[in-house]
């Protein structure tokens, strides 16, 4: 009797728990389905998709709850070819967009923009010259925005904007000017900070400036001087700092100690953050030998040593503004705001 080879039992494939065995076949939920859920016609459906206005409230909220029920998301291809419009906002910023004010302005229209129903997306601006903000337009135009907000903190990239024809609506989003209301009142954020320090019997105060090719800073220097004035304390203006921790530390040793300066207020949280250092270094009390005020209220400027007095902009308001205004625009109609947004002052132990 011959030798007989065991037969190895047939290996099975491996099979993963939680994941349909075949999704080729599988339709994802669309108006038609939406509808009978609803109990609703499919135009009804259409209807609600597009914001008509003739939508009662109760169908509106009954058709929501289907499409939130079967977890129904609108083609947007399928949206334009009705409605001619893609429902994404497009956001035009600098290459400067990394630094706080920029990035939180940025973040700010783009939650302000999706909390409309609007779509977001992004270009940045590989520089100032022309070609680099046409190519990022371009980019823009490409995805079929509605719109374009543009974030352009520094006068030569609005200069450059300035030559830009838009073919579709947009709004600017920078620091000083009347902008229609979408602006932090820079200024008046300013004057804040030295009315407190001279508040505190402070004579004598330095402002640490910030470069002037942005409007904010131009915008906080003329605060200060125009409020020193106002009280009658000496303003005293450094170089320009370029928002940095390290200009702010290279530039306060140059005034620390020397022609009775007992306060500094200084552009923005950075460079605030350089002064500390430099005070410390030079062996002066904070805030018994010197104040510093900043401008921002970085997250981390609650953690410096000591915690940081600052002025706090509403960027969540400037974005709520900005998106309200575009869209109004897109609708064909004008939003403008009568004043810009107020800041407000943040009295920690540095001041």
């Amino acid at each position: 009797m011959g030798h007989v080879k065991p037969q190895r039992p047939k290996q099975r494939e491996p099979r993963v728990v939680g994941m349909a065995e075949d999704t080729s076949s599988v339709r994802l939920p669309g108006v038609r389905e939406v509808a009978a859920v609803a109990g609703v016609s499919r135009q009804t459906v259409s209807r609600v998709l597009n914001d008509s206005p003739s939508i009662r409230p109760e169908t509106r909220e009954r058709v929501l709850a289907a499409m939130a029920e079967l977890r129904f998301r609108p083609n947007r291809a399928a949206r334009m070819l009705t409605t001619a419009r893609s429902r994404t906002i497009g956001i035009l910023a600098s290459s400067a967009s990394s630094l706080y004010g920029p990035a939180s302005s940025l973040d700010a229209v783009e939650n302000a923009a999706r909390e409309a129903g609007y779509f977001v997306t992004v270009a940045h601006a590989g520089s100032s010259e022309r070609e680099d903000i046409l190519a990022a337009l371009d980019h823009l135009v490409e995805q079929s925005v509605d719109g374009i907000v543009v974030i352009a903190p520094q006068q030569r990239v609005q200069e450059a904007m300035a030559t830009v024809s838009f073919v579709v609506p947009a709004v600017a989003l920078h620091g000083a000017g009347d902008g229609g209301g979408l602006v932090v009142d820079q200024a008046e954020g300013a004057r804040m900070a030295v009315r407190h320090l001279v508040s505190r019997g402070h004579r004598t105060i330095l402002h640490v400036c910030g470069p002037l090719d942005w409007a904010e800073a131009r915008a906080r220097r003329e605060g200060f001087l125009t409020e020193a004035a106002a009280a009658g304390v000496e303003g005293i203006v450094s170089a320009e700092g370029d928002w940095t921790a390290a200009s702010g530390a290279q530039i306060a040793p140059q005034f620390l100690g020397q022609s009775g300066i007992t306060a500094v207020f200084s552009s923005n949280d950075q460079m605030a953050l350089g002064v500390l250092h430099a005070a410390r270094k030079a062996d002066l009390r904070l805030p018994g030998d010197l104040a510093v005020v900043g401008f921002d209220d970085i997250p981390e400027a609650a953690f410096f040593a000591p915690p940081l007095t600052t002025v706090r902009q509403d960027f969540a308001e400037l974005g709520r503004r900005t998106v309200e205004r575009l869209v109004g625009l897109i609708e064909s109609r004008e939003i403008a705001f009568a004043e810009p947004v107020a800041p407000s002052l943040v009295v920690r132990e540095s001041a």
